[in-house]
C-alpha cells in the first residue's frame, strides 16, 4: 500500500461533508483525491479550497480514477451494498459509515465477498469504539478490574428526530450503536432482544411511539437494557452503566465543567452527535488510514456490520410483537476469528 491515501468519499451530507473536512485539516496521512454525490453542486462545494480534489456524480467513476486508492462511504444504508461490491471488487482500503447495510441478508453477501478476497479490507464506522470513556470502560471489563461483569444499563436521548423517523429507525439508526457497544464491551455475540413499548411522549411524531426499551442478552448471560429515547428535547446524551462483581462503573452523561453560582447550579449537554463524539470521529478515520497503508483495519470488520444488522432485525421483529426474539447469525468465518 502506499504512504498516503488519495481517498473517494462517496456521499456529501451532513456525515460525508463532515469527513471530508476532517481528512483535509486533521488527518495524517490520507488526502481526498474525490467526492462524489448524486447532487454534484453538492459535491462540488465540498471540494473547494481541497487541492486536485474533484467532484463527480457518479462512484464506480470515482473507484475507476488512478488517482484514487481508498474509498470512504457516507451515503445513505440503502446505497452502501453496489459500492462495497464494487470497491471489494478493486481491493482498495473500506471505511463505510453504519450500517454496512440495511439488512443482514445483505450484509452477509459483503461478508462473503470480503472472505472470497482473502483479506479484511472493510471498516465499519461505529466510532463510538474510538471515544476515551468508552475506551477505558472497556479496559476496565476487559482486565477484570472489578470482578465479572454482570449487567449494563444504557441511555440513548436524541433532543428530536427529522422529519421522516420511522419507528423502526429507533431500533436501526440508534439503538444500532449500544448494539455495537454491548458486543464491543463484552466481547460476546448477542442471542436476544426483546422491546417494550411503554408510555410514549406527547412530542413524538405520528407512527412513532418514543420512549421504547429494548432488553438484551449475550452468549453468557449479561443482561443488558437500552432507554431509547429520541425526543427528549433537553440535549444529545449517551451514558452507559456496568453492574460488576465489585463495582459500578458509569460513562457519558452531562459534559463540561459543573458550576455554582447566584444560587444556582449546573453545566451543559450536547446539542448533537457531532459535539459529543467529534473527537471520537477524528481518531477513527486516523486509526484506519493507519491500519489501511499497512493493508490492515483500525476497527470493526465486516463481520461486526453484519452482526449488529441480525440484532437490528431482531429488534425490529421484537417491537413489532412485544416478544423475545432470537438473532440469527451464520457461522462467523475464519477471516474475523
Amino acid at each position: 500500500m502506499t504512504e498516503t491515501l488519495r481517498v473517494a468519499v462517496i456521499g456529501a451530507g451532513r456525515m460525508g461533508a463532515d469527513h471530508i473536512q476532517r481528512l483535509n485539516q486533521r488527518i495524517h496521512g490520507a488526502e481526498v483525491a474525490a467526492v462524489v454525490d448524486v447532487d454534484l453542486a453538492r459535491a462540488q462545494a465540498a471540494v473547494e479550497g481541497i487541492p486536485g480534489a474533484v467532484a463527480l456524480a457518479d462512484a464506480e467513476e470515482a473507484l475507476d480514477n488512478g488517482d484514487v486508492n481508498a474509498v470512504l462511504i457516507a451515503t445513505p444504508g440503502f446505497l452502501h451494498q453496489d459500492i462495497l461490491l464494487k470497491a471489494i471488487a478493486r481491493d482498495i482500503p473500506i471505511l463505510c459509515e453504519k450500517p454496512l447495510t440495511p439488512d443482514a441478508e445483505s450484509s452477509w453477501k459483503i461478508v462473503e465477498a470480503e472472505v472470497a478476497l482473502g483479506h479484511k479490507r472493510i471498516q465499519v464506522g461505529f466510532m463510538r469504539r474510538f471515544d476515551a470513556e468508552y475506551a477505558t470502560f472497556g479496559s476496565i471489563i476487559r482486565n477484570h478490574e472489578l470482578g465479572e461483569l454482570l449487567m449494563l444499563h444504557h441511555q440513548h436521548r436524541n433532543p428530536n428526530t427529522p422529519p421522516g423517523f420511522t419507528n423502526e429507525m429507533l431500533i436501526n439508526d440508534s439503538v444500532v450503536h449500544e448494539f455495537d457497544a454491548i458486543r464491543y464491551f463484552t466481547g460476546e455475540e448477542i442471542i436476544s432482544v426483546q422491546v417494550r413499548l411503554g408510555k410514549a411522549t406527547r412530542n413524538a411524531p405520528n407512527g412513532q411511539h418514543d420512549p421504547q426499551h429494548v432488553l438484551i442478552e449475550t452468549e453468557s448471560g449479561v443482561l443488558a437494557d437500552v432507554e431509547i429515547y429520541v425526543n427528549a428535547k433537553f440535549g444529545y446524551e449517551v451514558a452507559t452503566q456496568a453492574s460488576f462483581e465489585d463495582g459500578i462503573v458509569s460513562i457519558g452523561g452531562d459534559k463540561g465543567p459543573y458550576t455554582r453560582s447566584a444560587g444556582r447550579w449546573g453545566g451543559n449537554v450536547t446539542p448533537g452527535f457531532e459535539e459529543r463524539f467529534g473527537p471520537a470521529y477524528d481518531v477513527e478515520i486516523q486509526a484506519w488510514v493507519d491500519a489501511a497503508v499497512k493493508g490492515d483495519i483500525g476497527g470493526p470488520s465486516a463481520w461486526d456490520g453484519y452482526a449488529t444488522a441480525a440484532c437490528c432485525e431482531a429488534g425490529v421483529e421484537a417491537q413489532k410483537n412485544g416478544e423475545k426474539v432470537t438473532v440469527k447469525l451464520n457461522p462467523k468465518p475464519d477471516l474475523y476469528k
